[in-house]
């Protein structure tokens, strides 16, 4: 009902930059909330950053400063800025939505789209 797909992951340089961007299709005109998950080799999946419609934005710990999430709801579009990568910040990095306030949980789930940070 509703598809998530992720895009601009790829291979970049420590103390570089990438921005991923996350579209939505489907049957939905309202998002209340999108976010970035991230899962590195071994690690438990982390929520990295989320915001809400009305603009609202939530970061964990390690990438408050260099990571900014922005969304286009015209377009259904939610987009993660990230600079000053580091080699920790190697993960597949997943889009993620909650389609109601109620929900304690997200609903719907990109695929993932790689991120490397390597020299």
């Amino acid at each position: 009902q509703v598809q998530l797909v992720e895009s601009g992951g790829g291979l970049v340089q420590p103390g570089g930059s990438l921005r991923l961007s996350c579209a939505a299709s489907g049957s939905i005109s309202s998002i209340p909330v999108m976010g970035w998950y991230r899962q590195a080799p071994g690690k438990e999946r982390e929520l990295v950053a989320a915001s809400t419609r009305g603009g609202s934005t939530n970061y964990a710990d390690s990438v408050k400063g260099r990571f900014i999430i922005s969304r286009d709801n015209a377009k259904k579009m939610v987009y993660l800025q990230m600079n000053s990568l580091k080699p920790e910040d190697t993960a597949v990095y997943t889009c993620a939505i909650k389609t109601d306030w109620d929900l304690t949980y997200y609903d719907y789930w990109g695929h993932g789209t790689q991120v490397i940070v390597s020299s």
